[in-house]
């Protein structure tokens, strides 16, 4: 029995976080059988040098994105709410990374 053809598995989208990163960026993606064998292959491929202190894989297929025509209609409302941007608040020195 043969074994299914790289491009017949599941696509999976990579992220990871840096050693001086806080959040994980999306750096690729990578054909995979499972979760398992597309988290090792992204260890190798996606952080060959040592980078990495964390990697996600999300299968391609569970992400949901916005069409880029729609932008007006999906941000511009949100441009009136002064307060969802936190440029007006002080914080506190010992609060660190927000």
């Amino acid at each position: 029995m043969n074994s299914p053809a790289l491009k017949d598995w599941p696509l999976w989208e990579v992220f990871v976080r840096s050693k001086q990163g806080l959040e994980h960026k999306h750096c690729g993606s990578l054909h995979a059988a499972d979760a398992r064998q597309a988290l090792q292959m992204a260890r190798d491929v996606y952080t060959r040098r040592q980078e990495g202190v964390s990697i996600w894989v999300v299968p391609s297929k569970s992400i949901t994105a916005s069409a880029p025509a729609d932008k007006d209609s999906m941000f511009e409302p949100a441009a009136d709410k002064i307060y969802r941007h936190p440029t007006f608040y002080d914080i506190p020195e010992e609060v660190g990374h927000m």
